[in-house]
């Protein structure tokens, strides 16, 4: 059986970018274990769905989540994503593994 994960990609991607903002396409893409371009394509989707911002400070980029937007998934659409990046992130805010 194939691998996979409960996760998509694109949720992986927003979770990097919500723990580091200034985070490079090719840090992001190493940490998640996926190509470059992949990550530069899911960035971009974010972007342009709203889910993200990119601002440009200096010759990198930093990127804001909007974490009042609700999950694009019908039978969540009453939850915002940052409730769910709050729950997928709290060990890590802790301090734990």
């Amino acid at each position: 059986m194939g691998e996979w994960t409960f996760l998509t990609n694109h949720a992986r991607v927003l979770m990097v970018i919500a723990q580091e903002p200034n985070a490079r396409l090719r840090d992001i893409a190493a940490t998640l274990d996926i190509t470059e371009r992949a990550t530069q394509r899911i960035v971009s989707e974010l972007v342009e769905s709203g889910y993200v911002s990119r601002f440009r400070e200096g010759r990198r980029n930093r990127y804001v989540v909007h974490s009042n937007l609700p999950m694009r998934i019908p039978q969540a659409r009453d939850t915002e994503v940052g409730e769910i990046l709050d729950v997928l992130l709290a060990d890590k805010a802790a301090g734990k593994r």
